[in-house]
């Protein structure tokens, strides 16, 4: 390594420490605001609150180090611009990219230690953060419910909720695990949860349990109820969320969530084969689209050539006469059918939901890391355009492109799990905007240079 490269990874790495530890410290005091009332009233010893504090620091780092990159890239190439050493060194022949690449070297090595800690490290420190937490909220127990996303802490069943308003929740729908022969799927237009003792409840209001055999659609009850409850052990959930299977995708490495978008798409395969049968079963003709609303459009020309009524212009002749009585069970169970189609459906559209979820997550441990590289590629020229070397100028302007790049990651995320976009596209889309602006600034800073 030559004696420039060395020095300008030395003029690097103690901006870089300096900025890991403010920014750490900055928001690590932030959470610990946020998180002080958890342990109030509680009782616990200052190990348990440190080691829970200790846990949560990993994510906190992986927000912090490439924010740090962003800062002391902007200082170090800042301060050398305004002290005229950028000048001297173009003056000597030394070109713009030779200048800033050992910037990037040392990018790209930071970047590759935070892709082993985002693959290995922080998906395990999560998952003990929860369950950590889980203990200490014992007391006063909690579903996680995020809207959109199944619930697989209640045993024997899976939860899903369109939105939650405070401590409510709107739209439930809560299907059965067991669905090897029977499934029973709970419709409730709000609910809520309460806690008390080691008892979980979730009430339930203003719905319907429908109960279906799998194997026979016309094997159908509904009832109809205004409130509902459902009560769980604390000792069962608190046993169901400490398996392995159940972490969330930012608790789970890339091969557990690789094996977890296989299961779920050999069950969305299951859904459709069983989909298909019931088609051919009822008369629907099986080279019809696989959608909901083309099925639901043959069942309703299904119970039409039920209905009693005569059509002048439809041929008969192939028709068997049937009785009032007999009519009226075609029609009810070509409506069973409706219902567990609209189920079925369901049940695609969330599991698709979940994949997209796990992609997203897993590309993230991976776009995180080429950000680091991305973001020298950006601080470098940056610092030496402004000419700037203060920590104050240079926290301003990669605060700015931080928050600019991190608003871009929530959104493509959010897309990418509501399947509006490719989960590629909505997790690499802010790199592609930082290398594009990171080559759009090295291009004004040499020119200025």
């Amino acid at each position: 390594m030559s004696t420039l490269n060395k020095y300008l990874i030395k003029q690097s790495f103690i901006p870089f420490v300096l900025s890991v530890g403010v920014i750490t410290t900055v928001l690590f005091l932030q959470f610990l605001i946020r998180a002080i009332d958890r342990f109030l009233g509680k009782g616990l010893d200052m190990f348990t609150i440190l080691e829970y504090l200790y846990l949560n620091l990993a994510w906190i780092i992986a927000l912090s180090v490439p924010m740090s990159l962003l800062i002391s890239s902007v200082m170090t190439y800042g301060r050398m611009s305004q002290e005229n050493e950028i000048t001297a060194l173009k003056s000597a022949g030394v070109n713009l990219f030779s200048i800033i690449k050992p910037a990037l070297w040392f990018g790209s090595i930071i970047g590759f230690l935070l892709c082993l800690f985002n693959n290995f490290i922080l998906p395990d420190m999560n998952y003990n953060a929860r369950l950590l937490a889980r203990d200490i909220y014992q007391k006063k127990p909690e579903l996680t419910i995020e809207p959109g996303y199944f619930v697989d802490m209640i045993p024997q069943y899976t939860m899903i909720v369109k939105e939650l308003d405070g401590k409510e929740f709107k739209d439930v729908k809560i299907f059965s695990k067991n669905t090897s022969s029977e499934q029973t799927t709970i419709y409730a237009k709000s609910g809520s949860l309460e806690s008390k003792g080691g008892i979980i409840t979730v009430n339930l209001q203003d719905g319907e349990i429908h109960e279906i055999d799998l194997e026979n659609y016309d094997h159908y009850r509904k009832i109809k109820f205004g409130t509902h409850q459902i009560i769980i052990s604390i000792d069962d959930l608190l046993l169901n969320r400490t398996s392995e299977s159940n972490r969330t995708d930012r608790e789970m490495k890339v091969p557990a969530m690789i094996e977890k978008i296989q299961q779920n798409k050999i069950s969305i395969e299951q859904i459709k084969k069983r989909i298909e049968t019931v088609k051919n079963d009822i008369g629907i003709d099986p080279n019809s689209q696989m959608n909901l609303a083309g099925i639901m459009n043959q069942i309703e020309i299904l119970k039409e050539d039920t209905s009693p009524e005569i059509d002048e212009n439809r041929d008969y002749n192939n028709k068997i006469p049937t009785s009032d009585y007999e009519e009226k069970e075609k029609i009810r169970s070509l409506n069973n059918n409706a219902r567990q189609f609209q189920n079925e459906f369901t049940l695609i559209e969330n599991y698709e939901k979940n994949n997209n979820k796990f992609l997203v997550e897993i590309h993230k441990k991976f776009t995180l890391a080429v950000a680091c590289i991305l973001f020298t590629l950006v601080g470098a020229p940056l610092g030496i355009l402004v000419r700037k070397g203060g920590i104050t100028i240079a926290s301003a302007l990669s605060i700015a492109f931080f928050l600019i790049y991190y608003i871009l990651l929530i959104w493509g995320e959010q897309l990418a799990d509501r399947a509006l976009l490719d989960p590629a596209i909505g997790s690499w889309m802010p790199n592609i905007v930082l290398f594009i602006v990171g080559i759009i600034i090295l291009f004004l800073s040499d020119k200025k240079n």
